[in-house]
């Protein structure tokens, strides 16, 4: 018991044991840091194919390195399992360590279909475990005060939504590009601007249409459209893929002006992202204050392990319905012929 519970009766819950699942390159670039230096949680283990990777990780990190993923799923500090891996194989590791008995944070996609969404749903539930899909972007403050203003109708009557997220092309054999684990641009990339479209929108919005551009020898997309609608006739105009020069946009237009920001989805830890306001002949430009939206995440996440059934039922309607978008988007795309990528290059 601290010293704080003692004083006032309460004990404060203690700090979160997490495992990952891999050393994919966002669990080494933003996630390991963050769990290193937090006060909501920990680095408790790693586990990886490559068991010298693994080892090398764990000693820089100063945790445990588990031969295998299975093996990390009984390791005796973990309470939680962050889940890294390629798409495709989210919903079976996500299923493990919920019937582990371990809350699960998972990399956006969570997972290929809504089915899928459907099962590790009901199991979480079934466990009382957080289950929640890592969309950093949705824990940067910058969001919060964008959604204030729209509210105090600093641009008048929201009318459409635009937002765009692609990156340039990856060398060939990069994940993104296997169909059998989940590649394909919308799912990857496509699913930031379809998540930003519930934020502001709302869940009620619907797609209306959508196109899918496939790499028919690759077997995946590789960039799209998608135009929702909501029934009051609010609309969101869509863009993604990996075909095309990085992009990284979200506006929204409304009856009496624009609102933009300028790094909606990856705003790095110590930016000042900027937000334009945009009336008839007059601008405005706000440089807010920086923020690290993937310690906001960890502490979301420590909240939802230790809070009330209530807010783990939301993140639940949260993944559903991402997961219902994407696969109407998918029902709903016109595919169009394959697209010539330029020759592999490292992306800098």
């Amino acid at each position: 018991m601290t010293a704080a519970a003692a004083a006032g009766g309460r004990t404060e819950p203690a700090t979160l044991g997490v495992g990952v699942l891999g050393c994919a390159d966002i669990a080494r670039r933003k996630m390991f840091p963050v769990l290193r230096t937090s006060s909501r949680a920990r680095l408790a283990a790693i586990a990886s194919r490559s068991p010298g990777k693994a080892a090398d990780l764990a000693r820089s990190s100063g945790c445990a390195a588990v031969g295998d993923y299975g093996s990390l799923l009984e390791h005796p500090g973990v309470d939680a399992v962050y889940i890294p891996l390629p798409i495709g194989l989210h919903a079976l590791w996500a299923a493990r360590a919920l019937a582990a008995g371990k809350h699960v944070l998972v990399e956006k996609s969570a997972v290929c279909t809504l089915t899928e969404a459907q099962e590790l749903v009901a199991l979480a539930r079934r466990r009382g475990l957080a289950l929640m899909e890592n969309f950093a972007f949705l824990h940067h403050s910058q969001h919060a005060t964008a959604q204030r203003w729209l509210h105090d109708g600093e641009i008048g009557e929201p009318r459409v939504l635009q937002a765009s997220f692609g990156i340039p092309p990856r060398p060939s054999s990069d994940i993104r590009y296997r169909a059998d684990l989940g590649g394909g641009a919308l799912l990857d990339v496509g699913a930031y601007p379809v998540r930003a479209a519930l934020l502001y929108l709302g869940n009620d919005a619907q797609v209306v249409g959508a196109t899918r551009h496939l790499d028919a020898v690759r077997g995946v997309d590789v960039g799209g459209s998608v135009l929702l609608a909501t029934p009051s006739g609010v609309t969101a105009e869509l863009s993604f893929g990996f075909a095309h020069s990085y992009r990284s946009h979200c506006a929204m237009w409304g009856s009496a002006g624009r609102l933009v920001l300028e790094q909606p989805f990856t705003p790095p830890a110590g930016a000042r992202p900027r937000m334009r306001i945009a009336r008839q002949d007059h601008l405005q430009e706000f440089v807010l204050a920086a923020d690290d939206q993937f310690v906001n995440t960890v502490g979301r996440f420590a909240d939802l392990v230790h809070g009330p059934a209530a807010a783990r039922e939301e993140q639940y309607g949260q993944l559903l319905r991402q997961a219902a978008l994407l696969e109407a988007v998918r029902s709903a795309a016109r595919t169009t012929g394959r697209v010539r990528q330029p020759a592999d290059r490292t992306t800098p």
